[in-house]
């Protein structure tokens, strides 16, 4: 049976926290490249888009990179049945629209589960961290306390380094949770912005799509 000491319970929760700190910080080095990433690709492909004379001029634009594309991709697509079923299709044009604002939206909560990956994850080291720091204070310095009373002995000495070991528990506990808070919170919002600007191209897309009689072609 193996038998941990304080000292051990210590140091295996510090090796906790330095776990912790190494995710937290490859986590926020991806998410900003990524966030970065995706906010270039969709500059491009809105840029692009807007430049098209009409809409079939625009469908004919890589959709698959940038989630601006993948969203216009799926209106694309539903417009794409319509023409292909024409007859049928214009019978239910009412229905058509909610067709299209629903595969706009399912699309954009795809989009919205790509961009919040990695989010739990620093807001749980974010909340978990202080409480694992405070669990191997608390139990270092329980043991410590407990050798003092075994030394008969409180000098200096003696209570420094065990007592000093336990509350760096504490503080890289709590050096673990600040990044991850801080970061959770600014890749939150940028998330938000990001979200928002899928949401207004969804609804610019549906407008223009209407407006061309929901056929994508340009024409009346």
């Amino acid at each position: 049976m193996i038998h941990l000491s304080s000292a051990d319970i210590v140091q295996i929760t510090l090796w906790v926290l330095i776990a912790f700190s190494i995710i937290t910080w490859s986590i926020i080095f991806f998410k900003s490249w990524t966030l970065w990433n995706i906010g270039k690709r969709n500059r491009g492909y809105s840029k692009a888009f807007w430049a098209a004379p009409d809409l079939a001029a625009a469908s004919s634009l890589e959709h698959a990179t940038s989630a601006l594309g993948r969203i216009a991709g799926a209106g694309f697509g539903v417009l794409k049945d319509v023409r292909s079923n024409t007859s049928r299709m214009l019978e239910w044009s009412g229905d058509i629209q909610s067709v299209l604002e629903r595969s706009l939206r399912q699309q954009i909560s795809k989009e919205r589960k790509d961009l919040e990956q990695g989010l739990s994850m620093l807001a749980s080291i974010g909340s978990t961290s202080p409480f694992v720091g405070l669990f191997g204070t608390v139990w270092g310095i329980m043991h410590a306390l407990k050798d003092i009373s075994e030394a008969k002995s409180a000098s200096l000495d003696v209570v420094a380094g065990p007592i000093g070991e336990a509350l760096i528990a504490t503080a890289i506990g709590i050096a673990a949770a600040i990044p991850a808070v801080l970061a959770y919170n600014f890749f939150l919002r940028r998330i938000k912005l990001c979200e928002a600007d899928l949401e207004y191209f969804a609804t610019d897309f549906l407008n223009l799509a209407v407006k061309t009689g929901l056929k994508g072609d340009g024409s009346e």
